[in-house]
């Protein structure tokens, strides 16, 4: 039986991978990608003298197409085949696809291997200068405003008897409102925003609430963390 890689891949800066990483990629028959495109971007950066090869491994595998794919992909692995899952950045099945597939493997007795390397959530975690020793990640929150005011209730519930850091990640296009939900919640409480991590225009911004929703009323563009703290 073949082996599943689950392999964390660079969430800007293309140094950012390990030579585990690049290791197994080029060793496995098959690469799953939530992006072929952004995939063929990487393959082409470190495997110049056999990007053709490499390419020939890619195969898409996204939200949309998963539930028809995860056959494909326990078909190859009971064939021998060893097939490393990749995300578009950062760490597979992390608000990316992947989960379902690594569930349907385990529960097929296939092997399963994690290759760490980078995560949007622990690098925001880390330089936000909040309190790293316990966190809640909440990944995109809802798109219905009643179901994202409903979470945001029983989240200030969860923290009046648990002080941590809270980790959301958000659409450049919803930020604002987002803020704003947040404020109506917990009032006008101290919010890092972390934008592009790794990337040329990395920022890292810390102020009220309040003034942080002025800020971003202009438009912003980018991957978005919001993280705060009940802990100070």
């Amino acid at each position: 039986m073949g082996t599943l890689y689950i392999v964390a891949t660079p969430i800007g800066n293309l140094q950012d991978i390990t030579l585990r990483a690049i290791k197994i990629l080029e060793s496995v028959d098959f690469i799953a990608c939530e992006d072929t495109r952004t995939s063929a971007i990487l393959i082409k950066h470190y495997f110049k003298n056999r990007e053709k090869i490499m390419l020939d491994k890619l195969f898409s595998y996204f939200e949309q197409n998963e539930l028809q794919k995860i056959p494909q992909v326990l078909n190859l692995l009971e064939n021998g085949k060893n097939v490393a899952i990749i995300s578009e950045s950062g760490t597979p099945a992390i608000s990316d696809p992947g989960f379902k597939l690594i569930r349907e493997a385990l529960g097929k007795g296939f092997k399963v291997e994690s290759i760490p390397g980078p995560s949007s959530v622990i690098s925001a975690l880390v330089s936000s200068g909040l309190p790293t020793d316990k966190f809640i990640f909440l990944g995109f929150l809802p798109k219905k405003s009643g179901h994202r005011d409903n979470l945001l209730k029983k989240l200030k519930d969860s923290l009046s008897l648990i002080n941590t850091t809270v980790i959301i990640f958000e659409s450049p296009f919803r930020l604002t409102k987002t803020l704003q939900e947040i404020f109506s919640n917990f009032g006008d409480i101290d919010v890092v925003i972390m934008r592009e991590l790794t990337k040329i225009h990395e920022e890292r911004r810390k102020d009220k609430i309040s003034k942080l929703i002025e800020y971003y009323k202009k438009g912003v563009k980018g991957e978005i963390i919001i993280l705060f703290s009940t802990k100070g």
